[in-house]
């Protein structure tokens, strides 16, 4: 995991899990440093497994120690993410684009709160757009 900003209070990381295992790990290991300060979980399902839905039954256990969770639904994934995170309720949020998430995280993270976007890639350069639209408030 890499810090890339602190931004108003609110810190950026970006992290590589991008399997149920490494964000539950991920995940768990923030909140130790954190404590109980927010955490605000991205995640793009970019690997084959979590595009052909292999793991979408373990993705909302994965994702108990976020305060919130964000996730991307790309165009070519045909199962709905919005059904494996059902189990978490009103703390999963599911977006068609970036540029959606950007506008999520800018008008609900606080001062306090840490962002962990986790991916095997570029995310559509959501780490970069989220940055400067924050420095922008």
């Amino acid at each position: 995991m890499e810090k890339r900003a602190t931004i108003d209070g609110i810190t950026i990381y970006d992290d590589f899990a991008h399997h149920p295992t490494a964000i539950s790990a991920t995940l768990d290991g923030l909140r130790r440093k954190v404590g109980k300060a927010r955490i605000i979980a991205v995640v793009e399902p970019r690997s084959n497994t979590m595009r052909m839905g292999v793991y979408k039954d373990a993705l909302a256990p994965s994702l108990l120690e976020a305060d919130q969770a964000v996730l991307y639904q790309p165009p070519e994934i045909k199962w709905r993410m919005k059904d494996a995170i059902a189990p978490i309720g009103p703390k999963g949020h599911v977006f068609d684009t970036i540029d959606e998430i950007v506008l999520y995280l800018r008008m609900h993270a606080q001062s306090g709160d840490h962002i962990v976007i986790m991916s095997n890639g570029v995310f559509g350069g959501l780490q970069t757009k989220l940055i400067e639209a924050m420095q922008k408030q």
